[in-house]
């Protein structure tokens, strides 16, 4: 037995002081889907609905002696430091962007109580990073790295260790979100080669792809935030260490618009409720086929901080990349009646979601921005069809992401 192996055992007895296993559930639903036992590790049923609180912990057990834990985080990482803080009676200094959602700054402040100060600085998170590693220079604090620190992938390792005592063995395959890489390094270098593993990332931060072409971590041009528990711009260099044969062929990067529909599948067929990095090992299901059938797999729903007020948001998300809602700049003419005559090009299934229409003087025509739902993506193949048919002329900007953060 390797001493990673042993360590990540005695980590992980040492957290049942503080939370229970988080449960590893079969689900009937995606199972049958899929041809396979799809177990679902629900890391988003910790105490902080997310898997930090693991590596959180071990770090934190590790520096007995450190005066105080600092860092910088918007997110999961920032209320497993806090949790933990408030459980060792150690004092934490937490950096947040100014940018921060107030529900996030409150849940943070709620888990780590009196024993945790939280510091709003930058707009942007290296700002934020720059500010805490210096306060951390200054004042002799513990910097605790959200994922490239090895004490911190021996704790987030605990996930392998339950996923083993639970099933009584090793599963077949292993799905694991990839954000800097410390949960999915961790369970890696605890199970081995002993698994298959298939590792997904958002498509707007897909660090692990870039570092693995290149052979080494690279800092990627630009980041997606909307996944923003797996939205990192670079893998970390000790966690790459560990990933960095796994293969291009075992790295997923699934397009955020996809997590959505499948974000709301799990909240409206299992009452599942899922952050976009949650999601990221569920939806890559799809993307496996044949190879999953008849096997033992094992999907780690990572974290279930989602706040609800997103939710018209992903259902948007979700439509559009389903084809079943899409946006238009139309070329109506200024006459009586066109607007009637364009009103029946609709069909039964189909529904204006929103219209918004200038008329203009000495024009002989106007432009109208209108966004229409249907229940069949096909459909708008015979609504396009009538509009060319009738001589209106349209832009389909649904996919026009520079008009789309204006006009939707």
């Amino acid at each position: 037995m390797s001493d990673f192996i042993e360590q990540a055992r005695q980590a992980t007895n040492a957290m049942r002081d503080v939370f229970p296993a988080t449960p590893l559930l079969l689900n009937a639903h995606l199972s049958e889907r899929y041809g396979c036992e799809v177990w679902l590790k629900r890391e988003d049923l910790s105490p902080v609905r997310s898997y930090k609180l693991r590596g959180a912990f071990n770090a934190m057990r590790k520096q007995p002696d450190a005066p105080v834990f600092v860092c910088a985080s918007a997110g999961n990482h920032a209320q497993g430091v806090a949790f933990m803080c408030r459980h060792f009676g150690k004092r934490g200094v937490i950096f947040m962007p100014v940018t921060t959602p107030q529900q996030k700054i409150q849940k943070t402040q709620m888990f780590g109580g009196q024993n945790i100060e939280i510091q709003l600085t930058g707009d942007y998170f290296d700002d934020t990073l720059h500010a805490a590693q210096t306060y951390c220079a200054e004042t002799g604090g513990h910097f605790l790295s959200p994922f490239d620190d090895e004490d911190v992938i021996e704790g987030q390792a605990s996930v392998a260790v339950e996923v083993e005592e639970q099933m009584g063995g090793k599963p077949d395959h292993l799905i694991l979100p990839v954000g800097g890489g410390g949960l999915s390094s961790g369970v890696l270098s605890y199970f081995g080669a002993d698994v298959q593993y298939t590792f997904v990332e958002p498509a707007g931060g897909a660090c692990l792809r870039a570092a693995l072409q290149l052979g080494r971590p690279v800092k990627l041009d630009h980041v997606n935030t909307f996944a923003d528990g797996a939205a990192v711009g670079q893998i970390g260099e000790r966690t790459f260490a560990r990933l960095k044969d796994v293969g291009l062929a075992n790295a997923l990067a699934v397009p955020e618009d996809r997590l959505c529909v499948t974000m709301l599948e799990m909240l409206n067929v299992e009452g599942i409720v899922l952050e976009p990095a949650g999601a990221l090992a569920i939806d890559a299901l799809q993307d496996l086929g044949h190879s999953i059938r008849g096997r033992k797999v094992v999907c780690v729903t990572s974290g279930g901080n989602f706040d609800f007020e997103r939710l018209p948001e992903v259902k948007e998300r979700a439509q559009r990349y389903q084809g079943l809602k899409k946006y238009f700049i139309l070329r109506m003419p200024q006459r009586p009646g066109a607007l009637k005559e364009f009103l029946n090009f609709l069909g039964p299934e189909d529904d204006i979601a929103r219209f918004e229409y200038l008329k203009k003087s000495a024009r002989n025509f106007g432009s109208v921005l209108i966004g229409i739902e249907t229940k069949d993506a096909s459909n708008f193949d015979a609504f396009l069809a009538k509009l060319k048919v009738a001589g209106f002329t349209y832009t389909d900007i649904t996919e026009n992401e520079t008009l789309a953060q204006f006009v939707i």
